[in-house]
């Protein structure tokens, strides 16, 4: 596990609000929402970026998208609608370097971000 604050939250090193967990994948709410609902849904497997991933992970990163579609029709919200957002490296605005997805929900979503 990597020494981010994510593999802090794997190992159960630092207290997060967690509100899913399969074997591969963990979901927590974000400690500075960006809308009413925003979770974060991470690979309990260290991947600093998504330009990290291998091939082989394919299944993996399907798992965290799959996760994220079953969080959001377990808590209602599925049929209104979501954004799922994954940033990659600094320019993308990544600022924690483990690979995860943003589920924001809650409010209508409108592009660009604001």
């Amino acid at each position: 596990m990597g020494d981010t604050i994510f593999g802090k939250i794997i190992r159960r090193e630092i207290p997060a609000d967690i509100v899913y967990e399969n074997d591969e994948v963990l979901a927590f709410r974000d400690l500075n929402p960006q809308a009413p609902v925003h979770v974060l849904f991470i690979p309990k497997l260290a991947l600093a970026t998504l330009n990290d991933a291998q091939e082989s992970q394919a299944a993996l990163l399907g798992k965290l998208l799959l996760a994220a579609a079953d969080y959001a029709k377990r808590e209602g919200f599925a049929e209104r609608g979501y954004r799922t957002v994954i940033n990659c490296n600094e320019d993308g605005g990544q600022t924690v370097f483990h690979l995860h997805v943003h589920l924001l929900a809650g409010r209508h979503m409108q592009w660009p971000p604001g």
